[in-house]
């Protein structure tokens, strides 16, 4: 049996950064992307939303890949939300994402900013943050067309 550890944070938004998670759907909307992860055997570490994106800390298995991953989570739980009919206005994940690994040494604090995301959103908006992230991480927003 293979031993591996490949941690990612994830990042995406809503369609066109619209703040449709509401208080109301928030809960929800965390709550199913557990089970049904969990049902796919997909790892969420750590999870939490504000708004108009999410954070999910996912520790991959042998056989996974990150846009797979990316995809069985946005699709199912924008079709999920639509069906369940919890919010007036049609819910979408916006295609792009960021997938960045995190080494050993910086799990809890991916951890805790990832648990925080309400207090950090009360100084930085979601747009300074994505572009802080790109920019850390070596992307240019030219990489996303």
């Amino acid at each position: 049996m293979p031993y591996t550890k490949v941690m990612i944070h994830f990042i995406w938004a809503t369609k066109y950064r619209m703040p449709i998670i509401s208080k109301e759907l928030k809960p929800l909307l965390l709550s199913h992307i557990k089970e049904n992860s969990k049902a796919k055997d997909i790892f969420i570490d750590t999870i939490n939303c504000v708004d108009n994106h999410i954070h999910m800390f996912i520790s991959l298995g042998t056989e996974q890949t990150i846009a797979k991953i990316a995809m069985l989570i946005k699709g199912e739980s924008s079709n999920w939300v639509n069906k369940q009919k919890i919010i007036k206005q049609k819910f979408e994940w916006q295609d792009e994402y960021i997938a960045l690994s995190v080494s050993a040494s910086a799990i809890d604090n991916v951890r805790e900013y990832i648990l925080n995301q309400e207090e950090h959103h009360k100084k930085k908006l979601f747009t300074e943050e994505y572009d802080e992230f790109l920019k850390i991480n070596g992307f240019s927003k030219s990489d996303f067309g």
